[in-house]
């Protein structure tokens, strides 16, 4: 075979075995689990965005430190946790997440990791400058 085809060849098979492109990437609808351990929270469809609502209290265990607002957060079931989430690039939504540790909120960018893990990154100003959490897909 000449190298041209090779080379073809070659780029052809690491295309297919990457499997379908980013750009067709699911959205990250469904329940997940925060990294906390704490809500079940629902990714649904929010007008013309996505959205994320506390379904489901399954703790309460600070992420920051023992007392850290965790004596007396506010009430979490139908909480918008995240808002305003809109793809930004092939498989990544922007948005912005709520903490109800400290009741603020941050800009969020939102990637499934596969079918059953969910990085979300919140940030202020850059996501350069950002924390990951890594949540999970609740058992059905």
């Amino acid at each position: 075979m000449p190298p041209r085809t090779v080379a073809v060849g070659v780029a052809m098979a690491l295309g297919l075995a990457a499997g379908p492109s980013l750009a067709q990437a699911a959205p990250p609808q469904g329940v997940w689990v925060t990294a906390s351990g704490n809500l079940q929270v629902e990714i649904a469809p929010c007008g013309a965005a996505l959205c994320g609502t506390a379904v489901k209290v399954l703790a309460n265990n600070s992420m920051s430190h023992p007392g850290a607002m965790a004596a007396a957060p506010p009430a979490a079931v139908g909480l918008k946790i995240l808002t305003d989430l809109k793809p930004v690039k092939a498989g990544t939504w922007q948005g912005h997440i709520f903490n109800r540790e400290n009741g603020k909120t941050y800009d969020c960018l939102v990637t499934p990791q596969g079918a059953d893990d969910l990085k979300v990154r919140a940030f202020v100003g850059t996501p350069l400058f950002g924390k990951d959490q890594l949540w999970r897909r609740a058992a059905p």
